[in-house]
C-alpha cells in the first residue's frame, strides 16, 4: 500500500432511480428483482466513480441497505419490527421511533454476503465493507429483553463477528465497525464498549476497523456540534483504550471540525485513517487543503500510518458533489505522496 492511501467512510448518496436524494434513509423506490438489480447497478457505479478518483480501498457505498444499523439488523433474530418504541437517539440528540429486541438476538443466515460477493467480483482494489458497531446498534434500537445495554451488545457483537468472518472469507480487506455512539457515551466505551467492539471482530485476520465520528451533516448533528465549545475533546477520553484494543484501524473526524489534532498522538500504535473531507458542507475542498490536513497529521503520527478519508459517509450530499469531493480526496492524498517522496 502507498503511503496515504485513500478511502471513504462508508454511504455514498443513493442514485434518484434507487430512492430520493439528498434524504437519509429514503425507502426504495423499487421493489423485487428490479430492486435488486438497481442496488447492484448503484453500486457498481460508485465503485467505477472511487476507482476513477485514484481511491486505494473501495466500497460498495452502502447502496444495498437504507439504513446503516437497521440493513444488518433486517435479518437478525430477537427483533420485533412491528413493536416500535420512541427512543432518543444519541443520548436524546434525536428522537425516532425504533423496531423492539423482544428475545434473545442470533444471526440465522448471511446478511451481506452476496453484496460482497458481487463488490468483489467489480474491483481489483481492496475493499472496506461496514457494519454497525454492536454499541451503536444498542443505541438505534430499543430493548425489552436483555435489561442491560452491555448484555445486548455483547450478543450482537457475537452475531456481527459470525457475518464479519464471512464477508472476510469472501473477499473483504478491511471490516470497519461504525460506532458514532463511542463519541457519546465515553464512559461506557471504556467499560464495555471496546470489549464488544473486540468481540465483534474476534479471529478476523483482515484490517479492522472502527468509525467514530460526530455524526452524518443533518441538522440535530450541526446543532449538536455548535454546543460542544471551541474544542472537541471526545476523543481524548477513549483513544487511550482504544490503542490498547486488537482493532488496527481508527477513523476520526478532522475536516471543518473543533477537533485537535494532536489527539492523533495518542494512538501510537494503530493506522488512522485522518478525515479530510467535510461532510457536513456544500462547499468543496481544494486538494491543497485535504494535503494541509494530512500534512498536519503528520507532526502527531508517523505518515506510514495515515490514511486518507472523508470525516463520515456522504450519503445525504448532491450525488455531483459527492463525486468531486472523492476526486479531491484522491487529489489530495496524492499531493501530500508526492511531497513526501520528493522531500
Amino acid at each position: 500500500m502507498r503511503l496515504f492511501p485513500a478511502t471513504i467512510a462508508g454511504s455514498l448518496p443513493k442514485p434518484s432511480w434507487l430512492a430520493e436524494t439528498e434524504k437519509l434513509w429514503a425507502p426504495w423506490k423499487l421493489s423485487g428483482d428490479d430492486l435488486e438489480q438497481a442496488k447492484r447497478d448503484a453500486a457498481l457505479i460508485w465503485l467505477k466513480i472511487q476507482e476513477h478518483a485514484d481511491l486505494d480501498i473501495v466500497g460498495d457505498g452502502e447502496q444495498f441497505r437504507v439504513h446503516f444499523v437497521h440493513g444488518f439488523l433486517e435479518k437478525i433474530e430477537g427483533i420485533d419490527w412491528n413493536v416500535k418504541t420512541k427512543m432518543g437517539i444519541r443520548n436524546n440528540r434525536y428522537n425516532v421511533d425504533v423496531p423492539t429486541v423482544t428475545s434473545a438476538v442470533r444471526r440465522p443466515k448471511s446478511v451481506h454476503g452476496e453484496e460482497i460477493k458481487f463488490v468483489r467480483s467489480q474491483t481489483e482494489k481492496p475493499i472496506k465493507f461496514t457494519l454497525p458497531g454492536p454499541m451503536t446498534i444498542c443505541d438505534t434500537i430499543a430493548d425489552k429483553h436483555y435489561g442491560r445495554r452491555s448484555d445486548m451488545a455483547m450478543d450482537f457483537a457475537r452475531a456481527l463477528n459470525e457475518e464479519a468472518r464471512e464477508l472476510e472469507a469472501l473477499g473483504a480487506d478491511v471490516i470497519q465497525f461504525d460506532e458514532p455512539a463511542f463519541n457519546v457515551f465515553m464512559d461506557d466505551v471504556n467499560d464495555w464498549g471496546i470489549s464488544a467492539l473486540e468481540q465483534a471482530a474476534s479471529g478476523l485476520a483482515c484490517k479492522t476497523a472502527v468509525h467514530i465520528c460526530y455524526g452524518y451533516g443533518i441538522e440535530a448533528n450541526n446543532q449538536w456540534k455548535e454546543t460542544l465549545g471551541s474544542e472537541w475533546r471526545q476523543y481524548e477520553e477513549i483513544f487511550p483504550a482504544l490503542n490498547k484494543s486488537k482493532i488496527n484501524q481508527i477513523s476520526l473526524e478532522c475536516a471543518g471540525s473543533k477537533v485537535p489534532m494532536s489527539l492523533i498522538s495518542l494512538l501510537t500504535d494503530k493506522e488512522i485513517l485522518v478525515g479530510a473531507i467535510n461532510v457536513a458542507s456544500d462547499r468543496i475542498e481544494s486538494p491543497e487543503e485535504v494535503a494541509d490536513i494530512l500534512r498536519e497529521a503528520t507532526e502527531y503520527a508517523d505518515k506510514e500510518r495515515i490514511y486518507a478519508c472523508t470525516n463520515c459517509g456522504l450519503a445525504p450530499l448532491p450525488r455531483k458533489l459527492a463525486e468531486v469531493k472523492l476526486v479531491t480526496l484522491g487529489q489530495g492524498a496524492k499531493l501530500i505522496r508526492n511531497e513526501v517522496s520528493q522531500g
